[in-house]
């Protein structure tokens, strides 16, 4: 867990959020599935002007009209008041209303017109004989209003059939213009500019394009439970506000620089000058982006200015990022450590050591035998496994230790950070991609045994974060690590499953089958890892 000492921004509380509900209503069309949608007021106190779904705050009306309701078998107290809240803000917002009689007819627009908007709505469909239909509300998703904004709300997205022959009509103070709308088509008028949505609308949206129909909706929420949820976070880019959820790769970046999700972290990728993501860590990415190193290669800076820094990864042999690095550091350099020695990543070691006054050692494992012949490295040291390498001044200290990996490469390590619950993953898990193992000095089974071995690290030494060599630092670490693994043993068994389709076949016969879930272009890099695959499963066999 990251020192409250170490963050870069005083924390603040976010604003309490408050209970509300949000209805799709949806409806097959020949032209496929749409939503209702309605803008809101330019003179709303939230998102003005934003096309969004129906609803509003859960108030305690909502809790006592269960009894005045339908309800599922194993519907919940909450959902079922989330359920009410929803088709009360529906019917006051549009006249909407999700409603039975005893005989199991729909409400129709005769009963909604006899109904007052401005009135309570369970008692007036009480005394008309109606039921509430609160078990034909679901819920599709949960998000929670992001930490940044100063109006905050806990909202389960929820979903129902729009009722046949009502015709939705906007009260005209909170609503206007209601519209149905194609997923796709509001996606793409909002991203011409002609539409504005707020960040949880234009994901829903997204998530809900895919389906063809209102029962495909209805069918993937029978469970009860939401499809995902999120409270997103914010950062900068390109100087504007961007929002990402828990699966973008900026989502763990933007928890560990400001937990308590202040605006304040830029995410653009430069190569000109360190980024600070700690204060004793610090971020300087080479500039040598490509296919196999996306932005570039990360060299991380830990340490301060009291306590001197040592360097992970100082990349390739750049004279303008070896300058940089010695710039960042004030040439307080204590140590230079390479989590292996592809050429991306150890080159840049002997010519920083070299401007630095006190010629830090230059730590590591050598290369194997089996290394590739750019990928030669020779440390002054090397290191041994579970060693510590601190940095002290006064009453500061950083620890890193040290863990052997091999699995991407022969000599490939990562290092703990041991006070602030950080690791450092060079290329052994990446963030946006998978790592490539490549044989002979890739092993996809030492691998996996160093993919558990950090997940022992990281129940040990409480690690929330991963910063790897490539791509924005992964938040919730061990389940990162956890999934990691469970798509390598997916992939596993696609490569074992297109062995036994064709026997006697060659790679490229069997690439298509296993990797037939990524683009073609990618298959001669994919080569390498189903060799590795391959051997593994082969190994396997000969052992059993």
């Amino acid at each position: 867990m990251v020192r409250p000492t170490q963050l870069l921004y005083a924390q603040r509380e976010p604003a309490p959020t408050r209970p509300a509900a949000t209805l799709l209503l949806l409806r097959d069309t020949a032209v496929g599935l749409e939503v209702l949608m309605t803008r809101r007021s330019l003179a709303a106190s939230f998102a003005p002007g934003a096309y969004v779904f129906p609803g509003g705050g859960i108030d305690a009306a909502d809790a006592a009209a269960h009894a005045l309701s339908s309800r599922r078998a194993g519907q919940a107290d909450l959902h079922l008041t989330q359920a009410l809240a929803a088709i009360r803000e529906s019917f006051e917002e549009l006249g909407v209303l999700l409603a039975r009689h005893a005989d199991g007819r729909p409400a129709a627009a005769e009963d909604v017109a006899v109904l007052d908007r401005l009135a309570p709505l369970a008692a007036q469909c009480a005394a008309h004989g109606l039921t509430l239909a609160g078990a034909e509300v679901f819920t599709l998703a949960h998000w929670v209003t992001d930490r940044d904004l100063p109006r905050r709300f806990d909202v389960p997205f929820l979903v129902a059939r729009m009722p046949e022959g009502q015709v939705p009509v906007a009260n005209e103070t909170e609503q206007f213009e209601p519209v149905w709308m194609r997923p796709a088509d509001a996606l793409s008028q909002e991203a011409a500019g002609n539409f504005f949505m707020i960040f949880p609308t234009i994901r829903t949206l997204e998530r809900l394009a895919p389906y063809a129909s209102v029962d495909a909706v209805l069918s993937a929420c029978a469970h009860d439970k939401p499809l995902w949820i999120s409270c997103p976070r914010a950062g900068l880019l390109g100087g504007q506000d961007a929002r990402y959820m828990e699966h973008d790769s900026p989502y763990g970046e933007l928890a560990l620089t400001s937990p308590d999700g202040q605006l304040v972290h830029s995410l653009d990728w430069q190569c000109e000058h360190a980024v600070p993501l700690l204060k004793n860590v610090m971020r300087l990415t080479a500039p040598n982006p490509g296919m196999m190193t996306g932005p570039g290669t990360n060299s991380y800076l830990v340490g301060t200015a009291g306590t001197g820094y040592i360097v992970i990864d100082p990349g390739p042999d750049d004279a303008a990022h070896i300058r940089r690095l010695h710039e960042a550091t004030g040439g307080r350099i204590e140590a230079i450590v390479c989590t292996h020695s592809h050429p991306d990543h150890s080159p840049g070691a002997r010519p920083l050591q070299e401007l630095c006054a006190r010629r830090p050692p230059i730590l590591g494992l050598p290369s194997a035998d089996t290394a590739r012949a750019d990928s030669f490295f020779a440390p002054d040291r090397v290191l041994l496994d579970q060693e510590l390498l601190a940095l002290a001044h006064q009453t500061e200290t950083h620890t890193l230790k040290v863990i052997f990996t091999p699995g991407h490469a022969a000599n490939h390590v990562c290092l703990a950070l041991v006070e602030d619950g950080l690791l450092f993953s060079g290329d052994h898990i990446l963030n946006g991609s998978t790592t490539i193992i490549n044989p002979p000095d890739g092993d996809m089974t030492a691998y996996l045994d160093s993919l558990d071995k950090l997940s022992r690290a990281c129940d040990a030494h409480e690690i929330d974060f991963i910063l790897p060599a490539h791509g924005h630092v992964l938040g919730e670490a061990a389940q990162a690590i956890a999934l990691l693994k469970a798509h390598r043993i997916k992939r596993e068994a696609k490569v074992a499953a297109a062995m036994q389709a064709r026997p006697g076949g060659t790679l490229q016969d069997w690439v298509a089958l296993a990797y037939d879930d990524t683009h073609p272009r990618l298959w001669p890099i994919a080569l390498r890892s189903l060799q590795a695959h391959v051997d593994r499963i082969e190994a396997l066999r000969r052992a059993a």
